[in-house]
């Protein structure tokens, strides 16, 4: 197998590990076990936990961010195609909230390269935010009603949040 091969398969299944079941509650036997790759390749490739979890973030941030900003792009560009694709994605059978809150809320500062990983996100949703309002504060509030929204919808199991962070988000737009 391949190394590019192997970085995939791990990291697949490290997302669908991690994001399901929390990074924690994951051990490097189980994603050695539903990749494929054995624990020698998984070392080479990974050689900690940490550098996974990390490695597992930094992709899903690019490919989320990705979805994201094509959906707003394909529908009118604005802040309330944020909260559309936001309510689509909570009502998929696939969502557990925040991969980036959830590991930053089971490891804290304690992982610096995990914590810097969450924060990235979270600065390029930012970015992504004041591209569409052109207001820095703005953005930072915007960025507040979508992590919001995401974790009532991840608590609650309802996709509606989306649609009241939405109406939130349209009068701040409104008051600017």
């Amino acid at each position: 197998m391949e190394r590019q091969e192997a970085e995939t398969r791990l990291l697949d299944a490290a997302e669908s590990l991690f994001y399901r079941r929390g990074v924690q509650a994951v051990g490097m036997d189980d994603v050695r076990t539903a990749s494929g790759v054995s624990l020698k390749r998984l070392y080479g490739t990974f050689p900690s936990k940490e550098a996974l979890v990390t490695a597992y973030l930094e992709r899903r941030d690019l490919r989320w961010t990705g979805d994201l900003e094509r959906y707003v792009a394909a529908r009118d560009g604005s802040v309330g195609a944020v909260f559309d694709w936001l309510g689509e994605w909570f009502a998929s059978d696939d969502f557990h909230g925040c991969a980036f809150i959830n590991a930053y809320g089971e490891l804290g500062d304690g992982s610096a390269p995990v914590a810097a990983a969450a924060r990235a996100h979270k600065e390029r949703l930012r970015r992504f935010l004041r591209g569409l309002v052109h207001d820095d504060e703005l953005a930072a509030q915007l960025v507040m009603l979508v992590d919001g929204a995401i974790v009532t919808a991840a608590m609650t199991g309802d996709p509606g949040a989306a649609a009241t962070a939405r109406a939130a988000a349209e009068a701040l737009v409104r008051r600017r």
